[in-house]
């Protein structure tokens, strides 16, 4: 059975005063969706946690970690970093990646969670 709208009168005010509030908000929830779309993938999930917890890693370590060729988790890199969540240092031959913190505000609450219980689990 299809539920259907059946609003007597609409509050034109507060239909306003929503479309307003979403326009002034759209460049931080484009934003925001792009964060939770990269992060959306397990595989960087994972990088994110790693790199959170870590501070920096590079490709090879992250492969051995999770069990993806260097080829697969460069290309989840170069998603993060064009999404602009990770950067990158290049030391000798060896690149190293990080977190852009200012990037990652929306999910830093949520690693440092897995972090936190991933130390208790630990402590256990």
């Amino acid at each position: 059975m299809s539920k259907t709208c059946i609003r007597v009168l609409a509050d034109p005010i507060q239909i306003k005063e929503c479309k307003e509030s979403l326009n002034r908000l759209d460049d931080q929830l484009d934003q925001t969706t792009q964060i939770f779309n990269l992060s959306g993938n397990a595989a960087r999930l994972k990088i994110l946690f790693l790199l959170h917890k870590e501070g920096e890693m590079c490709p090879c370590d992250l492969s051995d970690i999770l069990d993806i060729s260097v080829g697969g988790v460069s290309q989840h890199l170069r998603k993060l970093k064009d999404g602009k969540l990770v950067k990158d240092k290049k030391v000798g031959q060896t690149v190293f990646y990080s977190l852009v913190d200012e990037n990652i505000q929306v999910i830093k609450p949520f690693l440092k969670s897995l972090l936190d219980n991933h130390k208790k689990e630990s402590v256990s």
